[in-house]
């Protein structure tokens, strides 16, 4: 494909010299002459493995070159990526000035060019971005009009600096966000003989993915380290536990506790969290990762609390209030506090869990019901029919099989509030919300 890539930097460079490795033809551009320059003399702008050599095997083929004039590259070329920096601000907001100026450029080239043409934005942005900035930028200045005239796809880059071209050609996705198939096909035709599953998704979540990884990959780095500390001054080698941590792939490096939904509890992780912020206080090391768990766990509940009375219904039901699908035991059960909290505010509530009210009877969770909170045993009911015939507000809180049919029967004049998204996808009607999704 005929293929111009506007910005070259560590992502645009390394765009074109693997886009043209791949046969495409491409027209990089930069304000910067120097850049333009040396890429035009087989010289790579950035540093970074094999680049270098890409760049220069493109621009002896003719399959490659660079320029500062943007209509050029519009004009002779279909597919536009546009890969330039989006800084950080003073208040932690990104700067969209350069892709402002980028789209200006490719609006004004595009009012002169009669042919269809795609504008893929790779530059990491915040969900909204491509909404609010870039597609009123490029249609303002070409007075044409997005998904009529011209395609808008997002597709995050997801190149790490060091091994950018590995990455290139053996990315563990392709992520392309697209509001309509014309723009999204010619995209996925460019990277079909990659490896790794492409994903095909709306506009807004292909931006949001990209903070999504990146936030992650934070979050584990400074776990690690923590634990880290930790096991440095209880003298163990953190190399070894955490080896041993990878290793499981079940639970510790997989979707398991990956999907949104509502707070942790069980007998084991407010217990474990718990414990290990003691060891730490003993030792006097901050661990403020470790420590933020159970305030963000909280800070869940309370989530739920604020969406609950915002709907302003008294007689609230509960289908399922163990921690988890499948169990009887309450303890340390967020739903038993999100329970007590409406309580304490005077709602009238009623609960089902089969697995409960069979503990309650016979099991070993009797005398924890009876011990700590016995007044919840006098709220249970014997049927999910029971519970929503008393309730105008229901509240799911396990993924117990039995209550996906019960959701799909509640009449639409009460709000169901599914805090595990039981059913996969929207029920229909305005009556059912989540509170992470």
């Amino acid at each position: 494909m005929n293929i111009s890539v506007f910005g070259l930097g560590y992502v645009g460079a390394v765009a074109c010299g693997c886009l043209a490795k791949q046969g495409n033809r491409i027209i990089g551009v930069d304000v910067s002459r120097v850049k333009v320059d040396m890429i035009n003399s087989g010289h790579s702008p950035v540093i970074e493995p094999d680049i270098e050599e890409l760049i220069a095997q493109g621009v002896q083929q003719g399959c490659l070159r660079a320029t500062q004039d943007s209509d050029d590259a519009i004009l002779n070329s279909d597919v536009t990526f546009i890969s330039v920096g989006t800084p950080s601000q003073p208040n932690g907001s990104i700067d969209l000035r350069y892709s402002k100026m980028v789209c200006e450029q490719i609006g004004t080239a595009l009012k002169k060019k009669p042919s269809y043409h795609v504008i893929v934005a790779r530059s990491t942005m915040l969900p909204g971005s491509m909404r609010n900035v870039v597609i009123p930028a490029l249609e303002r200045f070409s007075g044409k009009k997005a998904g009529s005239h011209f395609g808008v796809c997002f597709n995050p880059e997801f190149l790490r600096e060091g091994s950018s071209v590995e990455d290139f050609f053996n990315p563990p996705k392709t992520v392309i966000g697209a509001d309509e198939e014309r723009p999204a096909t010619i995209l996925r035709e460019i990277y079909k003989d990659l490896p790794g599953e492409t994903f095909v998704t709306s506009i807004e979540v292909s931006e949001m993915v990209k903070y999504a990884d990146n936030n992650f990959h934070a979050v584990k780095v400074t776990f690690a380290n923590e634990i880290g500390a930790i096991c440095k001054n209880l003298g163990i080698d953190s190399h070894e536990v955490m080896d041993i941590f990878c290793r499981d792939k079940k639970l510790n490096i997989s979707p398991y506790y990956l999907r949104p939904g509502f707070a942790f509890g069980g007998s084991c992780l407010p217990k474990d969290v718990n414990a290990l912020l003691y060891q730490s206080k003993v030792m006097d090391l901050e661990v403020p990762l470790l420590r933020s768990l159970l305030e963000s766990n909280e800070e869940q509940i309370d989530r739920v609390v604020s969406r609950i009375v915002a709907f302003g219904r008294k007689n609230i039901g509960f289908l399922g209030f163990s921690f988890k699908a499948g169990t009887d035991d309450l303890r340390g059960s967020p739903m038993v506090t999100l329970v007590e909290v409406l309580l304490g505010k005077g709602y009238k509530v009623s609960l089902y869990d089969k697995n409960v009210s069979m503990a309650r009877l016979m099991g070993a969770n009797q005398s924890y019901i009876e011990q700590h909170i016995p007044h919840i045993a006098a709220l249970m009911c014997s049927s999910p029919a029971d519970v929503v015939a008393q309730s105008d507000l229901i509240v799911v809180g396990n993924k117990s099989d039995e209550f996906s049919d019960v959701v799909e029967s509640i009449p639409s004049d009460k709000i169901i509030v599914d805090l595990v998204r039981v059913k996969k996808g929207k029920r229909s009607g305005n009556n059912y919300f989540g509170i992470a999704w």
